[in-house]
This record gives structure tokens, C-alpha cells and sequence, in this order.
């Protein structure tokens, strides 16, 4: 099943159950504030945990591969020439910063808003997404990075295939054809603007 499509189930699954907790008893509500930190902390601990591991392989095989355009910046798109140590760290960065991101938003939706069901909730999605997450795939549970742990990875989609950046070799052929012409350019403009 798509991880997305799982996504849903398990969060409305979570909510059918996370109506039934008794979130009124002060007792309970520690419970479930207890579990979402726990949750949290594990979710943090593997993220730096593998960003360690990283560190540790210092896999310094180069990797290109020309990046999807991403039509809200200017300068998405082209040729990237990285090591799979670099890649791996930068992707853990990603996961680290959406885990903050969650943090800082059920800090506001609980302590400010006073919202209860998004700890339980987030603390099921949060250890789901860990369990998702492939640079824990291959530096925790030890997955080969083949298939669709291949590097650079392709971003799921709900409605048909992964979406992400091109690996081929005519690809990335253009995309240094396209920087070799703009460096052409630039230095042509710079002979003709100084004297």
C-alpha cells in the first residue's frame, strides 16, 4: 500500500480511537503528553542517530543527478554534484526540520489553542513517518540502497508514480551543457562590459 494511502488510514484510525480516550482526567492527559515527548525523543534520538552513522561510513562515492524544478524557486532545477555522505546528511536535515516543524506546531495547537487529540495522534504519525523515513531505511534497518532506496530519492505520490529528480545520463549530459553555455555567456559579457 502507498505510504500516503497509509497515512490517511492511520490517521483517521487514530482518531476514531483517539475519541474514545477520556482526555477530560487530568491522569490520562499526562499519559498521552508523556507518550507524545517519548515518541518524540525516540524520533529525534534515531534522526541524530543516523546523521552519526552518516558521519561514521563517510560514503564519499559522487553522485548526479539533475533536481526536479520546483516552480516555487527561481533557480530549482539543474545539475547537482554531491557525495552520498553529503546527500544522506542533507536528507536527514530534511527529516530533522519537519520533526521540529511538528513539534513547534503541536506546542501551539496544545498549549495555546488547548487541543488534546493532535498529541495522540502525532505521536502514532510521528513513529509511522520514522518507520517511512529512508535514510533510516538504509543506515538503521540496514535496507540495500537499491529499488526505491536508490539515491536520490524519489519523492512518493499518492496518484501514480514517484516524482523526483532524473539519474539518467543524457539528463545530466544537457543539464552541464546548459551550465557550460551559461558560463560562455557570463564570461562573454564580462570581456565585452570590461575594457
Amino acid at each position: 500500500m502507498n505510504s500516503g494511502i497509509q497515512n490517511i488510514v492511520i490517521s483517521l484510525g487514530a482518531m476514531q480511537v483517539a475519541r474514545r480516550i477520556p482526555f477530560d482526567d487530568p491522569e490520562v492527559l499526562n499519559y498521552v503528553r508523556i507518550g507524545y515527548v517519548t515518541s518524540q525523543a525516540i524520533i529525534m534520538g534515531v534522526y541524530f542517530y543516523v546523521s552519526y552513522k552518516v558521519r561514521q561510513k563517510n560514503d564519499q562515492t559522487v553522485l548526479k543527478y539533475v533536481d526536479s524544478p520546483n516552480p516555487m524557486s527561481a533557480d530549482s532545477g539543474g545539475l547537482v554534484t554531491t557525495t552520498v555522505r553529503d546527500y544522506d546528511l542533507s536528507e536527514t536535515s530534511k527529516l530533522l526540520r519537519a520533526a521540529y516543524f511538528g513539534i513547534a506546531m503541536m506546542a501551539f495547537f496544545h498549549l495555546y489553542m488547548k487541543y488534546t487529540q493532535p498529541l495522540f495522534i502525532q505521536a502514532l504519525m510521528g513513529l509511522k513517518n520514522l518507520y517511512d523515513a529512508k535514510p533510516v531505511a538504509i543506515h538503521v534497518l540496514g535496507k540495500p540502497a537499491e529499488g526505491d532506496l536508490k539515491r536520490p530519492f524519489k519523492a512518493a505520490s499518492m496518484f501514480g508514480a514517484a516524482a523526483g529528480p532524473q539519474t539518467d545520463s543524457a539528463s545530466i549530459t544537457e543539464a552541464e551543457k546548459k551550465i557550460g553555455a551559461r558560463r560562455r555567456i557570463r564570461t562573454s559579457i564580462l570581456y565585452i562590459l570590461l575594457p
